[in-house]
Formats: C-alpha cells, sequence, structure tokens
C-alpha cells in the first residue's frame, strides 16, 4: 500500500494520475493514427471504435509491461535499506512492485471493459484467454526485472539504458500501427520482437473476440522460463555482494 500511495502523496487528484496517463496516449494516437490505420484493420470496416480496440489493447497492457520493468529495474537500489537487512525477505520486493503496477492496471482495464460494453463488442468467452496471457506476460517481466535490477545494482547505466530500450520497444511492437501496414521484410523482422505476439493475442481477444492460438507464443515462453531462471540465480548468487555495493 505504500508502494501504490507513495506516488501520489500529497496530489490532491490521487490515482487519478495513474489512469490520465494512458488515457492521454491512447486519446492522441486514436486521434492521429486512427483515421490513418482504419484501413489496415481488413474485417473490421463496420466494426464501430475497431482502431480504438486495438490501440486500447495494446497501449493498457504495455503499459503494466513498461511500469513493472522500470519500477523493478530500480527497486533493489531504491530499498537498499532493507536489503541490507538480513530478515529481510529480499525476492519480496519484485512482488511489492508487480501488486503495486497490477493495481494502476486493473483500474484503467477495468474502463476499458466497460468501454467495450457501452459499445457492444464485449469479447465474452474469448476473456478467459487473457488471464494466462497476463499471467505469462508477468512471468516475463518478473524474470527480465529481476535480472536487469540485479544487473543495475552494479553497473548503473543498465537503469538509464533500459528507459531508452522501452522508448524503441514500444514503436518496434504493432501497437499504435498494423502489422499488415509494413512492408513484407520489416514484418518478417518483427516476429524477432518476443512482446509482438503477445500484444497480437491481445488484440485479438478483444479485437476478433476469438482465443489467439497457443503456437506463435512458444518461443515467448520458453524466453520466459529462461529469464525466471536466469534472474533467479543471478539474484541469488550476487545478493551478498549486493549487499556490500549498496
Amino acid at each position: 500500500m505504500r508502494e501504490f500511495h507513495g506516488k501520489y502523496r500529497e496530489s490532491l487528484l490521487g490515482a487519478f494520475w495513474s489512469v490520465a496517463n494512458p488515457l492521454t496516449m491512447i486519446i492522441i494516437y486514436t486521434v492521429v493514427f486512427g483515421q490513418l490505420m482504419r484501413s489496415t484493420l481488413p474485417g473490421h470496416e463496420q466494426t464501430p471504435f475497431a482502431f480504438s480496440i486495438y490501440l486500447c489493447a495494446g497501449v493498457i497492457t504495455w503499459g503494466l509491461f513498461g511500469e513493472m520493468l522500470g519500477r523493478l529495474n530500480s527497486v533493489f537500489l531504491e530499498h537498499g535499506n532493507l536489503i541490507k537487512k538480513s530478515n529481510f525477505p529480499r525476492i519480496c520486493l519484485p512482488a511489492i512492485v508487480t501488486a503495486s503496477a497490477l493495481i494502476n492496471f486493473a483500474i484503467i482495464f477495468a474502463l476499458y471493459l466497460v468501454f467495450l460494453a457501452i459499445i457492444g463488442h464485449w469479447p465474452g468467452i474469448a476473456l478467459l484467454a487473457f488471464i494466462p496471457l497476463l499471467a505469462l506476460q508477468i512471468l516475463f517481466t518478473l524474470g527480465l526485472g529481476i535480472f536487469l535490477g540485479t544487473l543495475n545494482v552494479f553497473f548503473r547505466d543498465v537503469g538509464q539504458l533500459t528507459g531508452v530500450v522501452l522508448q524503441f520497444w514500444f514503436w518496434l511492437t504493432p501497437i499504435v500501427y498494423t502489422l499488415p501496414a509494413l512492408p513484407g521484410k520489416v514484418r518478417d523482422l518483427m516476429m524477432l520482437n518476443p512482446m509482438q505476439p503477445l500484444i497480437a493475442a491481445y488484440q485479438q481477444i478483444f479485437l476478433d473476440r476469438t482465443i489467439p492460438a497457443v503456437g506463435p507464443l512458444l518461443p515467448l515462453i520458453a524466453l520466459t522460463a529462461i529469464f525466471l531462471v536466469l534472474g533467479a540465480v543471478f539474484f541469488i548468487s550476487r545478493v551478498g555482494e549486493m549487499v556490500d555495493e549498496l
């Protein structure tokens, strides 16, 4: 609770700011790209707010990924005083970051579901597929974030570099544009982006209202397992040195 409330301490509007940022992004991207990209959503020419549905599915879930990875990147540095205490369960820090980010995500996602219900585009049974996709995203972010957060304790440039990479990563993921709008060679390169199939699966659930196939997600599942093991081993093996460094 302190992690969540700390963001809005002495703020008049409080938790509203957790909604304002993604909502502003969605409005700007919808206005700027909505008319340009409408024709690249084949099969949805008659769907009201088709591009807004497509855009929100990507922006909202990416917001959770970006917030978690950004906070995990610095959580060990920010809470160095807790890590130094031998009786403090250090691994709970990533869990706290995850819970706080999920509270913010739940607020904006609930508004998105209300929007879908109002326009009559409820995803139906396909919404159940959202739960395992979200779990996969959280585990992938945790593994990558713990690894980078541990590395950032020893090499502080990692934190700065992660922020830059996240900006490029966002624009290299089909969120504000569609994959069919890109040239063939660029589409092939996009397949190397581990977040591309995950975001596409979210968009399929909410726009097509169908359950996505597991096949395209297998590389991300394998990568998630690798990063979870790598992050855990690296953190456990270096935690003593982290205490000295902090």
